[in-house]
């Protein structure tokens, strides 16, 4: 079992959580426990919203350039990104790389036994940090040691 710190992280920091969206759902409990867990540690996470339930009904409603424009003013804003990256997303995959650009520190997390894209896999920059997990309670603390170690 998984032991996860239970004590707040010293800072608070704005941290864009990025997860699949249209490209699919199947691990919307996953991104709920670690945005909970993120928050429980009073983090702010603007992209909190994308882990409910109703998150494909509500993105619907925006236009794209609207999506767009508030998705990159946040990665702007932010602090870091961190990605699960289990389930492709085109979306996510522009997030990361517009976060690098940026010289945004980037945690991409993907389930152990997913294969993920090689343009994440191989890229070599520094600011880039990808760990798997077994259980959800492992990805929340490589998060949290992330997180401790920038």
């Amino acid at each position: 079992m998984v032991e996860l710190n239970t004590f707040p992280m010293s800072q608070s920091m704005n941290i864009y959580f990025a997860c699949s969206i249209t490209g699919g759902r199947e691990l919307e409990t996953t991104y709920q426990q670690i945005i909970g867990a993120l928050l429980a540690d009073n983090h702010e996470i603007p992209t909190s919203h994308l882990a409910q339930s109703d998150a494909l009904e509500n993105e619907s409603k925006l236009t794209p350039q609207n999506v767009y424009q508030r998705d990159v003013n946040w990665i702007k804003k932010c602090d870091v990104l961190i990605a699960e990256v289990s389930v492709p997303s085109h979306g996510v995959g522009y997030e990361i790389g517009l976060a690098l650009q940026l010289s945004k520190p980037v945690l991409c997390l993907h389930q152990k036994e997913l294969k993920v894209s090689k343009m994440i896999t191989g890229n070599s920059d520094p600011a880039l940090t990808i760990r798997d997990y077994s259980i959800v309670e492992e990805a929340i603390s490589q998060v949290q040691t992330f997180l401790r170690n920038l």
